[in-house]
């Protein structure tokens, strides 16, 4: 394979990703900050957010953003949800005609409520967007260990062609033509790993957690389906397997944002000691506007949005769990 792929962000997942392209083709990873680009150039290496990898000698960084994306022939996107459009705007006249861009960020636009897919084609008319997702966790990949993604793109002959340059020894990727439900899998389910964390946070069980992982996929589905996802995409690697490993493991952040919520801590307090952005924190907010817009009931994301805006604590939202008569389980709550 002879590409150019440019991955724009340096944190864990833009250089876990870059570090598997690597093994397949040329690429190039954008990280704005010089030390980080000299670390990985000379001692293949990114210490702050993959501490005790090592990456492919292969792979190079550049902080010149214009210079890595100009002979590009894929653009991957891998910075937070709400600098995706500025830095997609920064380079937009530097990005040759046609060009596939695939975003990995798992998060809303604030303002628009926009995919970052939607976003791709806002500002780059044309071009062919797409979203890699699914249960990721950079450091067990950069460990070696098994691990599927999906890439969802609406042009199958590039899509199918994509899927070689991220696949990658134990790394599977798999396609799927439903970009709109694959990009709400990975951003919904960020939400529910908060409600999950508050839970742990406050010594709930293994009942406790599977209830809220199965009635929140529930949740998401809905609201997925009704923005034009398919259902059964939520029952797969962007949707269940997504939320398993986000609700479930120690690496996992949105979990250990509601973990340290359940502890007492503020958002504030949180977001301060974190290196990397939680999405879960900035698409609560978000995903409630939509859901009331689309006349959905999501009992799980409307408790998170209570306790991340001051309004409730876990401990509160938990005791009313238990208030709450069941339905049908088909039903919201």
């Amino acid at each position: 394979m002879d590409l150019n792929v440019a991955v724009l962000g340096g944190g864990s997942w833009g250089t876990t990703v870059a570090h598997l392209v690597s093994r397949n083709t040329h690429v190039t990873l954008w990280a704005r900050n010089p030390k980080t680009v000299t670390e990985i150039n000379n001692f293949h290496t990114n210490s702050t957010y993959l501490p005790g990898a090592n990456l492919s000698p292969k792979l190079t960084a550049d902080s010149d953003i214009h210079k890595v994306v100009q002979n590009a022939d894929v653009v991957v996107m891998a910075v937070p949800s709400q600098h995706f459009r500025s830095v997609l705007n920064e380079v937009a006249g530097c990005i040759r005609a046609w060009v596939p861009v695939v975003s990995l960020t798992k998060g809303l636009e604030h303002g628009t409520q926009k995919r970052m897919t939607e976003i791709i084609h806002e500002v780059l008319p044309g071009h062919p967007a797409g979203v890699l997702t699914g249960p990721n966790l950079a450091r067990e990949i950069m460990a070696g260990q098994a691990a599927a993604s999906v890439l969802a793109m609406e042009d199958p002959i590039i899509m199918r062609s994509l899927q070689n340059v991220f696949s990658s020894g134990l790394f599977r990727c798999y396609t799927n033509p439903d970009v709109i439900g694959c990009e709400l899998g990975g951003v919904l389910k960020n939400v529910i790993a908060i409600a999950v964390g508050m839970g742990d946070g406050l010594g709930a069980g293994d009942n406790t957690r599977s209830a809220l992982i199965t009635r929140g996929l529930a949740e998401i589905t809905r609201l997925g389906v009704a923005l034009g996802g398919q259902a059964e995409t939520f029952a797969g690697l962007a949707g269940m397997g997504d939320m398993i490993a986000t609700c479930t493991s120690d690496q996992s952040r949105n979990r250990t944002v509601g973990m340290q919520l359940a502890k007492g801590k503020t958002v504030q307090e949180i977001t301060d000691s974190m290196f990397m952005v939680a999405e879960g924190l900035k698409s609560a907010p978000v995903v409630l506007e939509i859901a009331a817009q689309k006349d959905i009931e999501m009992p799980i994301v409307s408790d998170v949005y209570r306790v991340i805006m001051g309004e409730s604590s876990p401990s509160r939202i938990f005791k009313g769990l238990l208030r709450v008569t069941a339905g049908a389980e088909s039903e919201p709550g």
